[in-house]
């Protein structure tokens, strides 16, 4: 790798174990194993830096996300929404340092005018593949309607349970309890 690629490897690396704030110049080329002013040469910035770094770690772990969550063969609907209730409950125990990168960005994005205009493509592109894993279809024949009314709500509802999981962790929501949840819910909205 040259020094470009492993300081976008060391700051996926100060990203997970430190997050955005806390990272220093210095953590960075330390993790990357070269000189501070290789950052501001081959990106700009810290801040330019850890952007790409964190949307590269977000697509990397998206992508996976999205194949964990799809349907499995012979799944109804019902099935399919438990299975990908509880797979999402599973990652956020299993990489709470992605899912707090995650809120990380959305700060960023409001202190950060240039980085509000990808975050807010990010989330209509996390509409439409939410839309695509509940309706089992491919993203691209998801309709607008859809993605911001079914992918919307079902992000919204994702967010929420996420950032309760994260911010106490031993009393995190189980997929049963947010299934129980959603059921109550579409009950009250006569469903």
């Amino acid at each position: 790798m040259g020094n470009r690629e492993d300081l976008l490897a060391g700051a996926k690396e100060c990203l997970r174990e430190k997050g955005y704030d806390r990272t220093s110049v210095r953590d960075i080329a330390t993790a990357a194993g070269v000189s501070t002013a290789a950052i501001g040469y081959h990106f700009g910035s810290r801040e330019a830096l850890l952007t790409q770094a964190l949307f590269g770690l977000l697509d990397e772990w998206g992508d996976s996300l999205g194949r964990a969550l799809a349907p499995e063969p012979g799944d109804d609907a019902v099935r399919a929404f438990e299975r990908m209730w509880e797979g999402l409950v599973r990652q956020f125990a299993e990489h709470p340092d992605l899912w707090l990168a995650t809120v990380e960005l959305f700060l960023q994005g409001r202190r950060q005018p240039e980085l509000a205009a990808r975050v807010a493509e990010g989330m209509a592109e996390g509409w439409r593949g939410m839309g695509a894993i509940l309706q089992s279809v491919p993203e691209e024949s998801v309709s607008e309607r859809s993605a911001r009314t079914l992918g919307m709500v079902q992000t919204a509802l994702m967010s929420g349970v996420m950032i309760q999981s994260l911010g106490n962790p031993a009393n995190a929501p189980t997929a049963a309890e947010v299934l129980e949840g959603v059921r109550a819910l579409a009950k009250l909205a006569g469903a």
